[in-house]
């Protein structure tokens, strides 16, 4: 999928939503569609004018209210305008949607711990991390084919749903992709086109440094 885009020094920005109270709860969120709270709209604005320094070419994101919100912050200041797209949306998890960390940990155990030892879990009933791959990865790469050489996206979605994009635009074995870490919120990843395809030229930037808190933890 990353041999076709090589060479026209492209770069693709992955940046995670602002803060929940669900974030703050440890509580797991998925496809559930939680609002930003006042601190995490404050995290997308001040993130919102480092990212605008960057001068995007385009801005997509998903269509869950906590990633929209966040892309309205840049959209407002470069007038770009946001395509919402909901194959960008969080990791679908069934049952464990709602739950607290520990509540999944103590329900869940076995499924947990195949799932952090980077195992083909369906959380709580729902999405393969392959299956979120499929369909996010594909929007990005939509996006950015349309781009000017030298060109940036600026993709707003979530700390699972990027990690999984991440690691198929790289080319990394799914049982690997545990390996990239997770993102903070509003903070962002940055692939560039290299010789040979994607690379990963920074992780989790724009940390203050705050803790991970999100449904990839």
């Amino acid at each position: 999928m990353n041999g076709t885009t090589a060479g026209r020094g492209r770069r693709v920005v992955l940046w995670r939503h602002g803060q929940t109270a669900w974030n703050l709860e440890r509580r797991f969120q998925g496809s559930t569609d939680i609002a930003l709270t006042e601190t995490g709209i404050g995290q997308a604005r001040r993130a919102a004018r480092l990212l605008a320094a960057l001068k995007p070419d385009a801005i997509v994101a998903s269509d869950l209210q906590r990633a929209a919100a966040t892309a309205g912050e840049l959209a407002e200041l470069t007038q770009l305008d946001v395509a919402h797209d909901a194959a960008l949306r969080e990791t679908y998890a069934g049952s464990w949607q709602g739950l607290t960390h520990e509540e999944i940990v103590t329900r869940y155990g076995e499924q947990y711990a195949a799932w952090k030892r980077g195992e083909p879990v369906r959380r709580g009933g729902g999405e393969l991390e392959t299956e979120v791959a499929d369909r996010a990865a594909p929007v990005v790469l939509e996006h950015a084919g349309k781009l000017p050489d030298g060109g940036t996206l600026v993709v707003v979605s979530h700390g699972g749903t990027i990690r999984t994009t991440i690691g198929r635009l790289l080319g990394l074995e799914s049982h690997h992709w545990e390996g990239l870490g997770g993102l903070s919120n509003c903070c962002w990843s940055v692939l560039g086109e290299g010789a040979r395809g994607w690379r990963l030229l920074e992780h989790n930037a724009g940390t203050l440094p705050e803790p991970v808190l999100g449904d990839d933890d």
